[in-house]
């Protein structure tokens, strides 16, 4: 069966702030969306109240956006599927639906991540579990949760494996005041929305410690050399990294507190402890997780990512902030490309 040319209906998983409001922003396009949640009990308050009480209250659910705690339910909505739950959870959710999937199926996703572990990106652990055939793709960009929830100006970037699903999926999203761009470069759109999450958390550390808008830039700068080095040892296009979903995802959270990378890497500037922090967060960090699979495919690529390097020291090896920031300035001199 050949896929329709546009998308009417849509399953999205995940019920936090980021997957509620691509919710909002899909049902207000008129599309008939189903919204999933693994706690039962929440995903039911939000479908009685008509709003997410917990991450986005105060605006309410159109009519055509409703809510259910069962896979079977999901996977027999629509063909289209969106995952927007936190990296660690993607391939075990992919696990779960496997068995419900049929060759009309195309997954896609949100989420900004690599896997914790292996440190493979999205893309590879869906190629996992379900094979090369199924089409799948990603949507990311400059967007906070509550602007596109409240329908607020924005733009971001559409990756799939072909690029008739990219148009379809840009299609889904694009209307009001969304603004969609479509791309064939999946890995360069998947590594600018891992990688940035780290560097929030540089740039949060650093004004934490009140070291300035000259320090902010610098690290905005040197950590989008960073970005471009590794995705273009790993094959991604330089383009890429320079759009939406790079160099504008990168501005956007390493300067604004909306970030919770950013509002992480400011607790940590300010002395309080790791766990601490993201429990006061009190949702998913993506880029704690993340600087350490970074880590790992700079290793295996060759390249040098010493900001990216340093945060993951500053988490995990308990280095303090200050000596972290010093180090790094004491590097050795070198040219500036």
């Amino acid at each position: 069966m050949t896929a329709p040319s546009t998308i009417t209906k849509i399953a999205v998983y995940g019920a936090g702030s980021w997957g509620t409001a691509l919710a909002l922003q899909l049902a207000r396009n008129g599309l008939d969306v189903l919204l999933w949640d693994f706690n039962p009990e929440h995903i039911a308050l939000y479908d009685e109240e008509r709003e997410n009480t917990h991450y986005l209250p105060g605006i309410p659910f159109p009519d055509n956006l409703h809510c259910t705690s069962s896979l079977e339910a999901m996977v027999a909505h629509a063909n289209d599927q969106l995952i927007v739950i936190p990296s660690h959870g993607f391939r075990d959710l992919l696990k779960k639906i496997k068995p419900l999937l049929h060759n009309d199926h195309a997954i896609f996703w949100a989420t900004k991540g690599l896997e914790v572990g292996t440190g493979k990106l999205l893309h590879e652990v869906l190629i996992d579990e379900l094979g090369n055939d199924i089409p799948h793709g990603l949507v990311s960009g400059p967007t906070f949760a509550h602007e596109v929830a409240k329908g607020l100006p924005s733009a971001m970037t559409a990756a799939a494996s072909t690029p008739e699903l990219a148009t379809r999926i840009a299609a889904a999203f694009q209307g009001g005041n969304y603004r969609v761009y479509t791309s064939d470069d999946v890995l360069g759109v998947e590594l600018g929305g891992a990688i940035k999450n780290v560097l929030a958390i540089a740039a949060g550390i650093s004004d934490g410690l009140g070291y300035g808008a000259n320090a902010r830039a610098a690290i905005i700068t040197r950590g989008l050399a960073e970005i471009m080095r590794l995705s273009k040892s790993m094959g991604a296009k330089d383009e890429t990294i320079m759009g939406l979903s790079g160099v504008g995802d990168l501005v956007l959270t390493c300067t604004d507190n909306q970030s919770r990378n950013r509002r992480l890497g400011l607790a940590l500037g300010e002395g309080k402890d790791v766990d601490s922090a993201i429990e006061e967060i009190g949702q998913a960090v993506e880029g704690a997780k993340s600087s350490h699979c970074i880590g790992l495919l700079a290793e295996r690529a060759g390249v040098e990512m010493p900001i990216c390097e340093y945060v993951h020291k500053v988490i995990y090896a308990g280095l303090d902030p200050k000596q972290a920031v010093k180090e790094l300035l004491a590097r050795q001199l070198k040219s500036e490309f």
